[in-house]
């Protein structure tokens, strides 16, 4: 039986409507429908990102403002994005996801090793991804070439703006300390050039060491031996003697006979009395030598940690610092980009330096306030500020921070522009590892998309150069480098895990 047209187009009219409905979570999370934006200037390089997730767009920021601006689709219910502080750690121009059926991301900018990102990706105009920031196709084809490796990605839960912003607290330059960089990298690079070559000299002096110290216990044992052995010939030989002397029918020639036959033992035990005596005499001085020679490559080796570490912090002064100081942790962590390329990805970053900080008030919230100096300001540099949670105002967070006098001697009279000081409530997100700069999320908001993902297997740098693996990262505080597993034994963490 044929319906009658007038029902055929309202079933039609009736699933189409259906159809266009999204998720009930999505709708929660939904935005009006947003255009790609340019700014009507010349574009300076991109410094920031931030990320609105409720009015669900993306806004590019160079040293004087905003430059591009485009729709985005977040996480949706279950799997948020995660609101916070991040930067972009990696990038990838064709990427395929290894956790959803190959899902082609174009153009990535990886922000967390867990998998959270900024990617070319369908918007349905609400929230609807597993936790990344999708962008239009386009546009996240025109920011992967724009955006550098390391630069600050702001996601907030409402909408958040860089606005001008100076205090004295913030960080200004000595030129005379700028000026000074170049020779005292060189001469601290020389120091540690020296130190490692006696660090090698030491160790290879320790081993001959160890093993004539080693070896040295068992020429006593071998001689205590020969000693006991001839110590027994003797007293043979005494009794030998004595009996020959008592015998009455015993001959002149077969005393004499008895009688040197106990001088050569009493002579030979008498030998190997001393020789025993000199061994063991010889085990000391040895044992010594190799006791001087490990304290002496232990010295040696934490020269070479000491001028390594001072050579890295001097060479590292003219790249932009970031700062970070927890409430939580009553610390502030210093990190600085190497450029150092790590073969499964990213870049090496240097963590050789925290402080413990003063907080006035420290029961009472900050909030989380982002300061970037975006540009040279004459001799100074120029401030903006991005808050992205509540707690105290910018300034008054700011004031409340004590900062440590080492941190003003040694980093702040060398900030450049792109250097920044975070300070929130938060303490450093698990995702803080040896290739990222900070991450940090906030707690009250939901995080679906970031804590249902694998973690990052959180290995990290040491101080002298090589890398290691403790499950201790940043949590409750900084946990001190240890060697680790083998590579092979750490599939999970080279594998991409989103």
């Amino acid at each position: 039986m044929t319906k009658p047209p007038m029902l055929t187009l309202l079933a039609a009219a009736a699933l189409t409507a259906l159809t266009a409905i999204p998720p009930a979570g999505a709708r929660q999370a939904a935005a009006p429908r947003q255009t790609v934006m340019t700014a009507p200037r010349p574009a300076g390089d991109p410094i920031m990102a931030i990320v609105s997730i409720k009015s669900q767009h993306v806004t590019f920021y160079d040293a004087d403002g905003w430059i591009l601006r485009a729709p985005v689709s977040t996480g949706t219910t279950g799997r948020e994005t995660p609101a916070g502080v991040f930067a972009v750690i990696e990038k990838n121009k064709d990427h395929h996801s290894t956790m959803y059926d190959d899902a082609w991301m174009p153009n990535m900018l990886r922000i967390t090793w867990n998998g959270i990102a900024l990617h070319g990706g369908p918007l349905p105009g609400y929230a609807a991804s597993h936790g990344c920031v999708r962008m239009p196709f386009d546009f996240a084809a025109k920011v992967f070439d724009k955006a550098p490796m390391g630069m600050r990605v702001i996601i907030s839960p409402t909408d958040a703006e860089p606005v001008a912003f100076s205090d004295p607290a913030l960080f200004q330059p000595k030129q005379d300390a700028i000026d000074a960089i170049p020779a005292r990298a060189a001469a601290l690079a020389r120091d540690a050039d020296d130190a490692a070559r006696a660090a090698a000299a030491a160790k290879a002096a320790l081993m001959p060491a160890k093993r004539a110290a080693a070896a040295a216990p068992a020429a006593v044992r071998n001689l205590a031996f020969l000693t006991a052995r001839a110590d027994a010939e003797l007293a043979r030989a005494d009794k030998a003697l004595a009996a020959a002397n008592a015998d009455p029918k015993a001959t002149d020639q077969r005393k004499a006979a008895v009688a040197d036959a106990q001088q050569k033992a009493a002579a030979k035990a008498a030998a190997l009395h001393t020789q025993r005596d000199a061994a063991k005499a010889d085990v000391k001085t040895k044992q010594d030598a190799a006791a001087a020679a490990q304290a002496a490559a232990k010295a040696a080796d934490a020269e070479r940690n000491d001028t390594a570490k001072a050579a890295t912090e001097a060479r590292l002064a003219s790249e932009p610092v970031a700062i970070y100081i927890s409430r939580t942790t009553r610390t502030l962590y210093v990190r600085r980009d190497t450029h150092k390329p790590w073969p499964d990805g990213g870049e090496v970053y240097d963590f050789s330096q925290q402080y413990p900080v003063a907080i006035k008030d420290p029961d009472k919230p900050l909030g989380t306030h982002i300061f970037t100096a975006v540009a040279r300001d004459g001799g100074g540099l120029r401030w903006t500020e991005v808050s992205i949670d509540n707690g105290d105002s910018a300034k008054n967070a700011l004031g409340r921070i004590t900062f440590p006098q080492a941190v003003l001697d040694k980093i702040a009279p060398t900030a450049v522009p792109l250097s920044s000081i975070i300070i929130s409530d938060e303490p450093l997100s698990s995702e803080t590892n040896y290739r990222t700069e900070f991450v940090a999320v906030l707690s009250n908001q939901p995080q679906g998309g970031f804590i249902t993902r694998m973690p990052s297997q959180n290995t990290m740098a040491r101080d002298d150069g090589g890398y290691g693996y403790n499950s201790g990262w940043y949590g409750g505080g900084y946990a001190q480098p240890q060697y680790g597993l083998p590579r092979a034994q750490n599939y999970f963490y080279q594998r991409r895990w989103w």
